[in-house]
C-alpha cells in the first residue's frame, strides 16, 4: 500500500524490505528514502522510477546474500580505474590455428595483413567463425585465444611439422 502522490512516504525497516515485491510497491518518494538509507546519499535527480527499482532490489538481494562476493569491490574498483579485463590475445603473424567443427578440422593462417582461411584473406577471426559455423561467434573464442595472454602459446607454427 503506497501513499497517494504529495504524502511523505513510510519507510519500512530496511530488513524488511529486502523482498522484491516490496521495493515494487514503494512510490518514488519511498525509493528515495530507501535509497538515502542504503546509500547515505539521495539518489541521482534523472534516475528513472523503474531502475530506482532494480537497483535497489539488486542491493537488497546483494545485502541478503551478505554482501559481494570475496575479491569484487577490488574488480570494479580496477575496471573502474580502466584496467578491467585483460586484452584478448593477438596472435603472431606466422602461426595457425586449427579448430575442428563439426567433423571437419580448420586450419587459419595467420598473417601480416589478416587470417587466410581457404585461400582467402579474413581481416577478423570472428568471420571465419561465422563462416564456418553459420552464427556469430567471438572468433578469438572459437579458436581458443579469448582470455589469455600472449598468443605464442595458441598458435602452431607455421614452418616445420604439420599436426593435425
Amino acid at each position: 500500500m503506497s501513499p497517494d502522490r504529495g504524502e511523505t512516504a513510510v519507510l519500512p525497516q530496511t530488513a524488511q524490505m529486502t523482498a522484491k515485491d516490496e521495493i515494487a510497491h514503494l512510490d518514488r518518494a519511498g525509493l528515495a528514502g530507501l535509497w538515502q538509507e542504503w546509500h547515505a546519499a539521495p539518489p541521482p535527480r534523472s534516475i528513472s522510477q523503474p531502475l530506482l527499482r532494480r537497483i535497489l532490489g539488486f542491493d537488497g538481494q546483494l545485502r541478503a546474500a551478505g554482501g559481494w562476493p570475496a575479491g569484487m569491490e577490488a574488480r570494479l574498483a580496477r575496471a573502474g580505474a580502466g584496467g578491467g579485463r585483460p586484452p584478448a590475445a593477438v596472435p603472431a603473424p606466422g602461426g595457425r590455428l586449427l579448430r575442428a567443427w563439426n567433423g571437419t578440422t580448420h586450419v587459419v593462417e595467420i598473417t601480416d595483413g589478416g587470417y587466410l582461411w581457404q585461400g582467402r584473406t579474413w581481416r577478423s577471426l570472428s568471420a571465419i567463425a561465422r563462416e564456418i559455423t553459420g552464427a556469430h561467434w567471438s572468433g578469438p573464442r572459437f579458436f581458443g585465444l579469448a582470455g589469455t595472454r600472449g598468443s605464442q602459446r595458441h598458435a602452431a607454427p607455421a614452418s616445420g611439422d604439420a599436426r593435425p
